[in-house]
């Protein structure tokens, strides 16, 4: 049987939704209102560790260190993708192969780029 679907037949999740919303924005509203409001100077330093604060915390840094976390992030995500092939790896036949490979290799391309841009040394 084949039933179409009503807009009654949402209204659970559409109540879900709206309990859900309700209690966050109660819980913020309540512990602004009610939450203690004892702004000491310690409270208002940054904490960093525990360790005390040396001058200005806006100090700029190298973008090596952007770079390097950002090439992490994206041959993290790469080999993610590569799980799913190894699951079907048999269903997909000699074209799964050859996808793969060649995603391999665009990988390589990339990478090798990458070390002649010398994007990971850290000294300049």
């Amino acid at each position: 049987m084949n039933q179409a679907s009503s807009p009654i037949d949402y209204l659970p999740i559409v109540l879900m939704f709206l309990v859900a919303i309700g209690f966050v924005v109660t819980a913020m509203v309540a512990s602004h209102l009610l939450g203690p409001k004892r702004n000491t100077k310690i409270k208002l330093e940054s904490f960093e560790c525990g360790i005390e604060t040396h001058g200005n915390a806006r100090l700029p840094f190298s973008i090596k260190y952007f770079l390097v976390a950002i090439l992490f992030v994206l041959f993290d995500i790469e080999v993610i993708f590569m799980y799913p092939w190894a699951v079907n790896f048999k269903e997909l036949g000699m074209l799964g192969v050859v996808e793969v490979f060649s995603f391999i290799a665009l990988l390589l391309v990339g990478f090798y780029y990458m070390i002649s841009k010398n994007a990971l040394k850290w000294e300049e």
